[in-house]
C-alpha cells in the first residue's frame, strides 16, 4: 500500500525486546500523516484470526509504535518460525487493505481469512514443524537443563555438559544420556561501548580461577585463550557456538545491539548479565530512535538473568532511567549489582542499606561493598588497562567484570590476578587501548567508533602528558547524518592540533565514496575549525602512516581503527622492532 514501507520481516529466536518467547516481527515505516496505531489494531485482529485458524490460538500479538513506524510482533512455536513470518505478512496485507478502505479500526474483521490462505499456511507449517525437536525441548525443560536450537543444530545442556544433534536427526528423549547433561555458568555483557574489553577482562579472571572460558566478541570466538574463529561473533550464533563447545566450563558472551534486535538473545538463561553504558550509536535502526529506546534494548539481557544477577552502571542516567521504567511497568524485581565512581550518592547508599552489592573505587582501590561488608579487591595501579585511573572508561569495565565474576563466586584474589594480567598491548586487548611508544611519541590504537567512545579516549588523553595531539576519525555509512556529525564534534572537543578524516571503503554501507568524510569535514567547518586543521586519508592504514609522518617527539597520536586493524597493528609492531623514532623516514 502506498505510504507504508516494509523495512524487514524476520524471526525472533530468543528473548527479545518484546518478550521471552520466539516469534516473528515486521518493522514497518509509516508516514507521520498516517495512523500507525490504528494500523496496528487492524493487524492484531487479522493476526489473531489466523493464529486461531492454524491452531495457534494461545499465542500472543503485540504492536509497538516508534518514531516513523511500527513493529508488529506475534509469538509462535520455535519449530515453525518461517511459517510465523508468512502468517505475519498475510495479516499485515489484510490490515493494510482494511486501512485503505477506511474500515472501522476498532471493530473485528467482518470476514474470516480466505480458506486458500489458511490452507497455504497449514501446508507451510506442516513442512516445517519438527515434533522430535519439541519433545527434546520439553524433556530438557523437565530436567532443568538448557535447550537451544537453530536451523541446523539442537542441543541440551551447556559447555562440558552439552550434547548436540542435527535438527533432522534428533533422538528420542529416552535415548539421551541425561546423567551426563548439565549446564555451565553463563555471563552476558552488552552496552554501547566497553563490551569486548569487559569480556576479555572476564576471560582473564576465569583463567586465574582455573576455569576454561569460552567467549564471544566482535573480534571472534575464543576457548581457553585460543582463537576458534575470527570475525564478529557477538550475535546469537556466536553464543550458541560457545555454549555447545564441550571444553567450555564457563561462557562469557558479548551481546551486541544488532543481534538483540534482529534475533534476540542466543541463550535463554544466564547466571548474570551486565550493561556497561548506553550512548548514541546505530540510531534509527530496527525502530530505535532515541537513547531511552536504546536503553530498553540493552536491558533485554536482564530477561535471561531474571533469576540471577544484573550488573549495571549506576552513573549512566539513561540506564538508571530504563531500570526505573522497567520497575514501574510491573516487571519482576532484579538482583542488581551497581557499578559506580560515586558511592556516596543517596540511591547507592539506600541500595547498600537494603543489603545490595556495589562495585566501586575507594581511595584508589577497587572494592566490592555488600551491605556493611567491604571486600578490597585490588588497587587501580595494579589494573594495567585503567592507567592508574586515567582510562576512566576502563575503570568502569573493570568494575563490571568484577561484579560479574563475584556473581558466580569467583574470589577477590582471582579477580585481582585476572585484572592484573590484561595490559594495553595488542596481544592482551587487541584493538582496544593499544599503546605504542616510539621514544617520547605515543600512538594509541583503539576501536572507538562513536562519539561516546571518542569522548572516553579524550578523557584518557587529557590525563597523559603530550605535546601536540592528532586524532584520526572515520565513520560507517549506516549511521545517520547527525551521528556522523557528532563524531566530528567529539574529535574537536579533544583540542587536537591535527585531525585526519578517513574514508572507510569497507564500511560505506550504501553511502557514496567521499560522502561520510564530506559530512565530517562539513561539521568541522560549521564548528569553526581552521581549514588547515584537517586532512583526508583513504584508509585506516594511510591515516596511520600520515600521522606517523606528522609526528614529532612528545606528540600523542590517537588512531581510531575500524577496518584495517591487522595492517595498522603490524605497522606499529614493525616500527617498534626497528626502533623507529618520530622524524625518521617510514619504511
Amino acid at each position: 500500500m502506498a505510504g507504508f514501507e516494509l523495512l524487514e520481516s524476520r524471526r525472533l529466536t530468543g528473548p527479545n525486546l518484546f518478550w521471552n518467547h520466539p516469534g516473528a516481527v515486521i518493522d514497518l515505516a509509516v508516514p507521520a500523516e498516517l495512523d500507525a496505531a490504528a494500523l496496528g489494531r487492524l493487524w492484531a485482529t487479522e493476526a489473531r484470526q489466523r493464529l486461531r485458524a492454524v491452531g495457534w490460538g494461545q499465542h500472543q500479538t503485540h504492536a509497538r509504535t516508534f518514531t516513523g513506524g511500527i513493529s508488529l510482533v506475534l509469538s509462535a512455536p520455535v519449530d515453525a518460525l518461517y511459517a510465523a513470518c508468512e502468517l505475519n505478512e498475510m495479516a499485515l496485507a489484510a490490515a493494510q487493505d482494511r486501512f485503505r478502505t477506511g474500515a472501522d479500526r476498532s471493530a473485528p474483521a467482518e470476514s474470516e481469512p480466505a480458506v486458500s490462505e489458511i490452507e497455504q499456511l497449514r501446508s507451510t507449517i506442516a513442512a516445517e514443524v519438527n515434533p522430535p525437536l519439541l519433545a527434546l525441548k520439553q524433556a530438557a525443560e523437565e530436567r532443568g537443563v538448557a535447550f537451544l536450537s537453530d536451523d541446523e543444530v539442537a542441543s541440551v545442556g551447556l559447555g562440558t555438559g552439552s550434547v548436540s544433534w542435527p535438527v533432522d536427526a534428533l533422538p528420542d528423549p529416552s535415548e539421551v544420556p541425561w546423567d551426563d547433561v548439565h549446564d555451565v555458568p553463563v555471563l552476558v555483557v552488552t552496552g554501547t561501548n566497553g563490551k569486548t574489553t569487559t569480556v576479555r577482562l572476564l576471560a582473564s579472571i576465569m583463567r586465574a580461577a582455573g576455569l576454561v572460558a569460552g567467549s564471544t566478541s566482535t573480534d571472534g570466538i575464543t576457548v581457553g585463550g585460543d582463537l576458534v574463529d575470527a570475525g564478529d561473533w557477538s550475535g546469537p550464533g556466536g553464543a550458541r557456538a560457545v555454549v555447545r563447545d564441550r571444553r567450555v566450563e564457563i561462557a562469557l558472551l558479548e551481546a551486541a545491539r544488532g543481534g538483540l534486535l534482529r534475533r534476540g538473545l542466543g541463550v535463554v538463561d544466564a547466571n548474570a548479565a551486565a550493561v556497561t553504558n548506553v550512548a548514541a550509536d546505530h540510531m534509527g535502526e530496527f525502530g530505535v530512535s532515541d537513547l531511552d529506546e536504546l536503553a530498553d534494548v540493552k536491558l533485554v539481557v536482564t530477561r535471561a538473568a531474571e533469576h540471577g544477577v544484573v550488573v549495571l552502571n549506576a552513573d549512566d542516567e539513561h540506564l538508571t532511567a530504563a531500570v526505573k521504567r522497567r520497575a514501574e511497568s510491573g516487571a519482576g524485581p532484579l538482583r542488581i549489582t551497581w557499578c559506580t565512581l560515586h558511592p556516596t550518592r543517596p540511591e547507592i547508599q539506600a541500595h547498600l542499606a537494603r543489603g545490595g552489592v556495589v562495585c566501586t573505587i575507594d581511595d584508589s582501590e577497587l572494592v566490592i561493598l555488600e551491605g556493611r561488608d567491604r571486600t578490597q579487591v585490588t588497587g587501580l595501579s595494579d589494573i594495567p588497562v585503567c592507567l592508574g585511573g586515567a582510562a576512566r572508561h576502563n575503570v568502569y569495565n573493570a568494575l563490571t567484570a568484577a561484579g560479574l565474576a563475584r556473581a558466580v563466586g569467583v574470589s577477590a584474589e582471582d579477580i585481582a590476578r585476572g585484572l592484573a594480567a590484561i595490559g594495553g598491548s595488542a596481544d592482551d586487548n587487541r584493538g582496544r587501548g593499544n599503546f605504542f611508544r616510539f621514544g617520547t611519541t605515543t600512538a594509541l590504537v583503539d576501536f572507538a567508533h562513536n562519539p561516546h567512545g571518542l569522548a572516553a579516549l579524550g578523557h584518557t588523553v587529557e590525563q597523559l602528558p603530550h605535546a601536540r595531539l592528532l586524532v584520526a576519525i572515520g565513520q560507517a555509512g549506516d549511521r545517520d547524518d547527525h551521528s556522523i556529525r557528532a563524531l566530528a564534534r567529539a574529535a574537536l572537543e579533544m583540542g587536537p592540533d591535527r585531525i585526519l578524516i578517513k574514508e572507510l571503503d569497507a564500511y560505506r554501507r550504501g553511502r557514496q565514496p567521499g560522502e561520510v568524510p564530506g559530512l565530517l569535514e562539513d561539521e568541522l567547518q560549521r564548528s569553526g575549525a581552521a581549514a588547515d586543521l584537517w586532512a583526508h586519508a583513504g584508509s585506516d592504514t594511510e591515516a596511520a602512516r600520515m600521522a606517523l609522518a606528522w609526528a614529532q617527539e612528545g606528540d600523542m597520536l590517537v588512531l581510531t581503527v575500524q577496518s584495517e586493524l591487522a595492517a595498522v597493528l603490524a605497522l606499529m609492531a614493525d616500527l617498534d622492532e626497528a626502533g623507529w623514532r618520530a622524524g625518521a623516514p617510514l619504511p
